[in-house]
């Protein structure tokens, strides 16, 4: 787990401007990636499992222009699980 947080919040850190950091199924392995703006990897044969807002509207509030706090915070604390468990049983 720790290399996945690491590596999720590095590529949160890694997207300039807007956009998302995924957790998706490629080819039956995870595989995190990001996407600028609006894109989705919903276009491609990936299934999203988890996704992150890095838009600075998203942390703003609460973390000001801290976007590693607000990752950091969105896998310790907000992400559910379950739902990305049966993101992953529905495919």
């Amino acid at each position: 787990f720790d290399k996945f947080r690491t590596d999720f919040v590095n590529a949160g850190m890694g997207r300039f401007g807007s956009g998302y950091v995924w957790l998706v199924l490629d080819g039956g392995k995870g595989k995190i990636l990001d996407t600028p703006n609006a894109e989705t990897p919903l276009t491609t044969n990936q299934t999203p499992l988890l996704t992150a807002d890095v838009w600075e509207h998203a942390y703003y509030l609460d973390h000001r222009n801290l976007r590693k706090a607000f990752l950091e915070a969105f896998l310790d604390k907000l992400v559910n699980w379950e739902s990305a468990a049966k993101n992953l049983r529905g495919r």
